[in-house]
């Protein structure tokens, strides 16, 4: 991932309402949730819920498909996980010791 992608990303993360959107759709895992059921979950008005789930959608962390009426919305698993190790995926790099238990190198 290249560097303005991520900073795209990040700072699409960087508000309270989308990282909670975010959050919501990764704990509800490929199924997705309904944006009715997405709002009411998190105490969203419908209208502010579109402008942030646009906004994720824009730099592709979720993602859309409709099911009959419904709009269901799904984390963008791989890019999600993308940006993670742009961030710490190179931990250690330079070093052959571990930074920690939860060093990403160390479970390679």
């Amino acid at each position: 991932m290249n560097d303005e992608l991520m900073v795209k990303r990040l700072g699409a993360l960087a508000h309270p309402v989308r990282l909670a959107i975010v959050r919501a759709l990764v704990r509800a895992g490929p199924a997705g949730l309904p944006a009715g059921k997405l709002g009411k979950s998190l105490g969203i008005a419908p209208s502010a819920l579109t402008f942030h789930l646009q906004k994720l959608a824009h730099v592709g962390l979720v993602s859309s498909r409709r099911e009959g009426q419904f709009m269901i919305y799904t984390a963008a698993f791989s890019d999600l996980l993308d940006l993670a190790d742009g961030l710490v995926g190179a931990c250690c790099a330079d070093t052959p010791e571990a930074c920690g238990p939860r060093c990403p190198s160390a479970r390679r």
